[in-house]
């Protein structure tokens, strides 16, 4: 059983990676929320990454599933999400897109309307989330968005910007990905997120996009995007 991975990404794809450990490559399925989190690699190096995993294998799935997750608390939430009836880890890697105190939240709450809004997740599946798990998940209820987060370094303005590209932009994680580091390979000197969207949506105007800007090459409503 792999309960944590070390080692360079030697592939990234959507919501999916390849890490190195001891020699081998491990694809390892991450739910939106955390690849979402995952920093982005600024220097076209190999991004280290350290991953605590939920491995499942059965007789249905003789293929391993390794879901990872930046931090042991996810991955512990995870493993109780699972064992709600029906909510196998597939489903359950799906539907989390949201940070897991939101969800928790949701669940004590008995919010079935936004347990219903995350992809897979209906009305019956909603109810059984809330039968099973009600009154157990204060503890992650609890946490705060700083608690679960990859600690700050200097390339965190990246992440910065990949979140609003992708969360508030609509912009896929690949495309969101490769504007940010074509934008930091034309201008390494890049210090802030701010500067950051400038250039990510200057060459995306020139190059014909409709990018919503201000005479001053300034991402309109920049200011609201917490960058």
């Amino acid at each position: 059983m792999i309960a944590y991975l070390r080692g360079p990404i030697l592939r990234r794809n959507e919501e999916v990676v390849v890490v190195e450990a001891g020699g081998v490559g491990y694809e390892v399925h991450l739910p939106a929320v955390v690849a979402r989190a995952l920093p982005p690699s600024h220097d076209g190096s190999p991004q280290t990454v350290e991953l605590y995993i939920s491995y499942h294998v059965s007789q249905n799935q003789p293929r391993p599933l390794l879901v990872g997750f930046l931090h042991e608390i996810e991955q512990e939430f995870f493993e109780r999400f699972i064992t709600v009836d029906g909510m196998g880890p597939t489903k359950a890697m799906k539907a989390i897109v949201h940070p897991i105190h939101a969800i928790a939240d949701a669940v004590e709450r008995k919010d079935s309307q936004f347990l219903r809004r995350l992809p897979g997740i209906g009305e019956r599946t909603a109810e059984k989330i809330i039968a099973s798990l009600h009154g157990k998940m204060g503890k992650y209820a609890l946490l705060k968005d700083e608690e679960v987060r990859v600690a700050p370094a200097p390339e965190d303005f990246q992440a910065e910007v990949l979140e609003v590209l992708t969360v508030q932009l609509g912009h896929r994680s690949s495309e969101a990905h490769r504007m940010v580091d074509e934008a930091m390979r034309r201008q390494p000197g890049i210090s802030s997120a701010e500067e950051l969207f400038q250039e990510v949506y200057r060459v995306e105007k020139d190059g014909g996009r409709d990018a919503d800007t201000t005479p001053s090459g300034r991402v309109r409503g920049s200011t609201d995007l917490r960058v």
